[in-house]
């Protein structure tokens, strides 16, 4: 007799399984009701719903007849899927549709994964997805070859010609079968397969529905590296459980960094064991005068790891030489003048700096890049570099040279805002272009150097830019930007003269200055983040207004069920949304 094949924590596979949501915000989480498995399983063949044989010793009644019967006959009478292959943002890189392999999700099915940790993590993950609304238990297991038999197989495939995001989903009538060379792939897939579930998936609590999927394949993978936004918590400061939140919203559209602009004239975010004023004096401001505040090293590891968990790198920011009025404050010995400026909470920018001529404020430099670098995992450190209005000429280079040989010496890849290009290269170096005229001989020539971009033009993919006039918060110094015109350009070509092959990808900023809630951020953040994304994920051939505003419009009722605030705007047909609720903790889109 083969081994009974148990799920990971033990429980017989086809048994009920009542592991516990595993959602990482600690406070308030909502209890996820279960459904009890209907006992042994009963797989009706392919060819049709003949009832099998029960092994010896298991009992034989109308009862189990009666839930084949029933599972059949509910696959018979399920309406078709909501959603087209093709409804999916970002748009993917291939779409096979076949309506007629449509696939129920029933409520005994299983999650079967590679027997892989990482692979398991994802099936973990997806199961928390999927038990809130379902209310079935999804029991998840392992296999050396996981095979959709009426549940969600996901299986990692070294020889899979997919790289190593990519990925391929294929729904049959026998189940879902997601395909990758990495668990970051099988991430990807994922979210997608999130997607083409009705919008009630995204209810936390138990909903009566028809979990259809539009069957065919879609074989997918990114076009840039590097797809991400940022988030200014120097401004005004956030709380780690918001930060996760928007870490969640960037997976779900297959982002995969998160910047974080730790410092700023108005406070400093990090703690520095080296330099304790910075957090505790530095970071007890911000604008208009609110308390401020910081991040620990463990809140800051915590962050670090969620990410992680979602397969989205944190690129940390300490801003140098300018936007260093926080720093200064607790520490005047950093100062041209050694005075301790007083604490400033308003919005201006370019008047202060620490001394290039001290060596003092190269200790500080090396120290708190030194600490960052041990608690972030991944390769970059984002040294800033904008707006030094008071360091020019060779003082102002000779400054970032020496800073981006520190980032070097720790084992990192530097990324600065585009003004540090007039600086020597240094190997890897990444530049991050914000202009709103894509003539620049001065980047230009850094690309010809080596540089890479990351791609963030003002006046497309600043997210802190009003939709309209009346927006209630936000800037226009960059012009408006609706949701049109942050998706209507190109990533790869919109720098004049720089090849595409030189664009590491695109990144959404978020600058806070106006910015003082989850809600607000939110408000910015769509619909305009899913139009960033498909920019960094999709062909360009896939890039079609008319057919993004369409699938974008689709996006509204899963926000609106998940507690998500958004901006109804106007340009998008949105469809009949129920009445939004405040997001909360416990409503937070779980991955």
């Amino acid at each position: 007799m083969p081994a009974e094949r148990r799920t990971l924590d033990g429980t017989p596979a086809g048994e009920p399984h009542f592991c516990h949501n595993p959602r990482e915000y600690t406070p308030g989480v909502a209890a996820v009701s279960t459904i009890p498995s209907p006992g042994p399983a009963t797989t009706p063949a392919a060819t049709g719903p003949t009832s099998p044989v029960p092994p010896p010793g298991r009992e034989t009644d109308a009862a189990t007849l009666a839930r084949v019967a029933e599972r059949t006959a509910g696959k018979l009478l399920a309406p078709p899927a909501l959603h087209r292959l093709a409804d999916v943002v970002p748009a993917p890189q291939q779409v096979q549709p076949d309506p007629t392999e449509d696939w129920v999700l029933p409520a005994e099915a299983v999650i079967v994964a590679s027997a892989d940790p990482a692979a398991l993590t994802v099936a973990a993950q997806l199961a928390g997805l999927l038990r809130p609304a379902t209310g079935y238990p999804l029991p998840v297991t392992d296999a050396t070859a996981p095979a959709p038999v009426d549940g969600i197989a996901l299986v990692l495939d070294e020889a899979a010609d997919l790289g190593a995001e990519g990925y391929r989903l294929d729904v049959t009538p026998n189940g879902v079968r997601i395909t990758a060379v990495t668990a970051t792939g099988l991430f990807h897939g994922v979210q997608t397969l999130r997607q083409l579930l009705p919008p009630a998936i995204e209810s936390p609590v138990p909903v009566t529905e028809h979990w259809t999927l539009p069957g065919g394949t879609i074989t997918d993978a990114p076009r840039f590296p590097y797809r991400g936004a940022m988030l200014d918590v120097a401004r005004h400061f956030f709380a780690v459980e918001d930060v996760l939140r928007v870490v969640d919203h960037l997976a779900r559209y297959k982002l995969n960094h998160l910047h974080l602009h730790l410092t700023d004239d108005q406070g400093w975010r990090i703690a520095v064991d080296a330099w304790p004023r910075l957090a505790t004096v530095g970071g007890a401001t911000e604008v208009g005068g609110g308390p401020g505040g910081h991040y620990t090293k463990a809140d800051y590891e915590r962050i670090v790891t969620y990410a992680a968990a979602r397969h989205i790198t944190v690129v940390p920011e300490i801003d140098l030489p300018g936007h260093t009025n926080s720093a200064l404050v607790a520490y005047p010995e950093l100062a041209p003048d050694k005075i301790a400026p007083p604490p400033y909470t308003g919005t201006e920018v370019g008047f202060s700096y620490v001394d290039p001529a001290d060596e003092r404020t190269y200790d500080f430099v090396t120290d708190v890049l030194a600490e960052l670098a041990a608690i972030t995992p991944g390769p970059w450190l984002h040294i800033g570099g904008d707006e030094a209005f008071k360091v020019k000429g060779e003082v102002y280079t000779g400054f970032v040279e020496r800073v981006q040989r520190i980032v070097a010496g720790l084992g990192k890849t530097v990324v600065g805002w585009h003004q540090l290009a007039p600086a020597a290269h240094v190997d890897g170096r990444v530049l991050q272009w914000w202009g709103t005229n894509g003539e620049d001989p001065i980047t230009v020539e850094a690309v010809r150097e080596g540089a890479r971009l990351i791609v963030s033009p003002g006046n497309h993919a600043y997210l802190d830019m009003k939709y309209a006039p009346d927006t209630p918060i936000g800037h226009d110094w960059a012009g408006l930007i609706d949701v049109r015109k942050a998706y209507d350009w190109d990533p790869g070509s919109h720098v004049t003269d720089v090849p595409e092959a030189a664009v590491l990808g695109v990144e959404a900023p978020l600058w806070t200055e106006s910015v003082t809630s989850l809600a607000d951020i939110e408000l910015l953040l769509l619909p305009r983040l899913p139009a960033i994304a498909e920019l960094g994920w999709s062909p360009r051939a896939t890039h079609d207004w008319d057919g993004f505003r369409d699938r974008l419009a689709g996006q509204g009722p899963r926000w609106a069920t998940a507690g998500i605030s958004f901006h109804r705007a106007p340009e998008i047909p949105w469809p009949t949304i129920p009445s939004q609720r405040r997001p909360s903790q416990a409503d937070a889109a779980t991955l």
